[in-house]
């Protein structure tokens, strides 16, 4: 199975990895940042694991906004992360 992420969704695994923990995701930051997304059943399910950590953050982070207009670019991001983190649970089920 050939697995994709457009470019802002890999934009976005490869900034919420940096963020969580760049030590422990370094071998699937590398990959991503070289646009190598053969990742293997456990890096899949890290990415999701990460993916996961960061969206229930963000509706936090949305939840708490009192600014509409960041509150607006929040669920913008959020939508994005739900869409990549659908995209890398799609592979891992297929793996």
């Amino acid at each position: 199975m050939q697995f994709h992420l457009e470019t802002d969704e890999l934009k976005l695994l490869a900034n919420v990895l940096l963020e969580l923990d760049p030590v422990k995701y370094n071998a699937i930051l590398i990959k991503v940042m070289a646009h190598d997304l053969r990742l293997d059943a456990g890096e899949l399910e890290d990415s999701a694991a990460a993916l996961e950590i960061k969206k229930n953050s963000l509706k936090d982070e949305i939840s708490r906004e009192p600014n509409a207009a960041r509150k607006a670019e929040f669920e913008r991001k959020l939508a994005l992360l739900v869409r990549t983190l659908e995209r890398v649970n799609e592979a891992c089920v297929m793996f």
